[in-house]
């Protein structure tokens, strides 16, 4: 027991006073260490923590040492498990990065090697968003009830599956719905950050989150390199499987993935959320708080008619046409690129004093350097978010949003106008 006793002591301790403040003075607190040591095993009084290892009586007050996982996370900071979690939440954005960035190469090729015309062409990148559209809610119920690895994985093994599948679409009705099924996958690619940002102290949180968006970038980059080797000799169906790679990666390194600490508090699995949480202690090297964890308060989880309360109205309608002006900006550039590589071929004009819109079947397959223009619009991405880290430290989120909508604005009309 002695040797117990002395081990215990060289542990390093970090202190929660989240429910009483102790008054006790540092002297005291020798006292009373010295006391323990003396009393030797005869006298020693212990409690069971959540583990099951029994630490002195003055280490266990439960008015003074508990702590939440949030406090934990704090408490152990940023290190070697943050790094690692990090690359592998950043694989998982960009293999989703890339399974977006393909409709751009695709739609080009079935128009021209299929001769669909313009409508078809349009519905195939719109059925992915509709997938998005109706899957996300259902995986965010999925992983609030199963667990953020849960769910995420789940989304993973769907996206590869019709993935898949649609390199070996035969018509283009298959390919519609399997892509439509592909973007419901997707769907559940923001479980990742969520999973990403339980485990990032506060201090952190924010930069890490939208450096993640370099892994999305990278996803665009690997996609249209990947498209310039494969195109030219193998065509569209291997660049369709070949895309699945790093999602495949993901997937087996999700063994290694841990599910949410704040989860298994919240669902009352307190020894794995602790198992957890000394993993990334002893990962990072850092100390690990003694007592008894324990989960925050609950509050009312709220329903979605609360968004259209008197309270929050205001802020979900701004945010909804945040968000829909960003999706429409982003995404409609990457689309609209190769279309602008094909201008002229497709689409005539006028009838005597009639203008007249008409679009025939005639098709321009994207060559070599099409994909070297639409590599270097995808390089684009990283000044710019290099651009949009040192202006939140300086602006602010919403001045730093504006101006980059600014920005994309006077870009845009700028590129009309070249374009009349």
């Amino acid at each position: 027991m002695d040797d117990d006793l002395f081990q215990l002591r060289q542990l390093p301790v970090v202190r929660f006073r989240r429910t009483g403040e102790s008054t006790r003075s540092e002297e005291d607190v020798e006292n009373q260490e010295q006391e323990v040591r003396t009393a030797g095993s005869a006298d020693l009084e212990s409690v069971a923590l959540a583990e099951g290892a029994p630490v002195p009586r003055e280490f266990a007050n439960p008015t003074d040492d508990t702590f939440m996982v949030e406090d934990a996370v704090e408490a152990i900071g940023f290190g070697t498990f943050q790094w690692k979690l990090s690359i592998l939440t950043g694989l998982s954005w960009m293999a989703d990065a890339m399974e977006m960035m393909i409709l751009s190469i695709l739609a080009p090729q079935l128009h021209c090697e299929w001769r669909l015309p313009s409508l078809e062409v349009a519905l195939l990148t719109s059925a992915v968003f509709i997938g998005m559209m109706i899957s996300s809610s259902l995986w965010g119920n999925i992983s609030d009830r199963y667990g953020r690895k849960t769910g995420l994985t789940m989304s993973v093994f769907w996206t590869i599956f019709y993935g898949l599948m649609s390199a070996f679409a035969p018509i283009y009705g298959w390919i519609l719905v399997l892509r439509a099924l592909v973007g419901f996958g997707i769907g559940g690619a923001p479980q990742s950050v969520t999973l990403y940002a339980e485990f990032l102290p506060m201090r952190s949180r924010a930069t890490c989150i939208l450096l993640i968006e370099i892994f999305w970038a990278l996803g665009t980059v690997f996609e249209v390199l990947l498209a310039i080797l494969v195109m030219p000799t193998l065509g569209w169906r291997w660049l369709l499987g070949l895309s699945t790679i790093p999602l495949f990666i993901f997937a087996i390194l999700c063994y290694w993935l841990p599910e949410s600490a704040r989860y298994d508090v919240l669902t009352g699995n307190q020894e794995k959320a602790l198992a957890t949480l000394k993993r990334i202690a002893t990962e990072n090297g850092a100390p690990m708080p003694l007592g008894k964890l324990i989960a925050a308060r609950q509050e009312d989880r709220g329903k979605i008619q609360d968004l259209f309360s008197s309270h929050f109205r205001c802020t979900t309608v701004l945010l909804w046409f945040i968000w829909f002006a960003n999706a429409f900006s982003y995404y409609g550039l990457v689309l609209l690129t190769t279309e602008l590589f094909q201008e002229g071929g497709a689409c005539g004009t006028s009838k005597g004093d009639k203008k007249e819109l008409r679009c025939s079947l005639e098709c321009k397959y994207l060559n070599s350097d099409d994909y070297k223009d639409l590599l270097w619009t995808t390089l684009s991405e990283f000044p710019g978010l290099l651009v949009t880290l040192w202006a939140i430290d300086r602006l602010g989120r919403r001045k730093t949003m504006a101006l980059c909508f600014l920005i994309f604005s006077l870009c845009i009309i700028s590129v009309a106008t070249v374009t009349l």
